[in-house]
Formats: C-alpha cells, sequence, structure tokens
C-alpha cells in the first residue's frame, strides 16, 4: 500500500483544514488508517484513527472535538477534518495504513509522506 497525504498548509487560528490520504492499491478495506503528526525533535503522536468500515473512530484528547477522521471505500480515501485550528497544531501530519485497529505507529505498517499544517496565532 502506496500512501499519499495532502492538504496542508497555513491557516489561522480558529481557522480550518481538511487533510486528505489517497491509498493506493487493491486492498483499501483491510485497513485500519491512523493520522500522526510529528514536530521536530519530538515523539510521532497519534492523532485518530478510523476503523476498516468507518463507522469506529477514537482520537487523541488533545484534538477530540475538533478533528474528525473519515473514509470513502467507495473512493478509496481517507480525511482529516481538522476545526478550530490551534497553534500547536503546527507540525507535519502523515496518515499510516495498517492491520490492526490502535494507537502506536509501530503498529501501522505503510506510511505516507507528511503534509505540513500551519497554525498562526
Amino acid at each position: 500500500v502506496q500512501l499519499q497525504a495532502s492538504g496542508g498548509g497555513l491557516v489561522q487560528a480558529g481557522g480550518s483544514l481538511r487533510l486528505s490520504c489517497a491509498p493506493s492499491g487493491r486492498t483499501f478495506m483491510n485497513y485500519v488508517f491512523g493520522w500522526f503528526r510529528q514536530a521536530p525533535g519530538k515523539e510521532c503522536e497519534f492523532v485518530g484513527v478510523i476503523g476498516w468500515s468507518g463507522t469506529t473512530t477514537y482520537y487523541a484528547a488533545s484534538v477530540k472535538g475538533r478533528f474528525t477522521i473519515s473514509r470513502d471505500n467507495a473512493k478509496n480515501m481517507v480525511y482529516l477534518q481538522m476545526n478550530s485550528l490551534k497553534p500547536e497544531d503546527t507540525t507535519v501530519y502523515y496518515c499510516a495504513a495498517g492491520s490492526n485497529y490502535g494507537n502506536t505507529w509501530s503498529g501501522y505498517e505503510y506510511w505516507g509522506q507528511g503534509t505540513l499544517v500551519t497554525v498562526s496565532s
């Protein structure tokens, strides 16, 4: 599975962005998809995960209520809708695919290139 994340950019605090992740391959339904973020010099931080059918999601406390993950199984797309953005959300965001529903980066087998989100105050 190859992943391509896009949609990052510069936004003011309180604004919104939607990140997209386009996995390639014919086994889209076999994977859960997670979003992670990592700032320079810091550990990779779990953002959220969506299950195989799209009906189950789980979020980190720091983004719960502001971020929403969705997937379109017909289009093979995964999305991260980010609302009420804060300057501390500034970092590179990654989408990842894995076989197990979890919140640790080591549980994901495939990773895409990140997309930078910058939130100005």
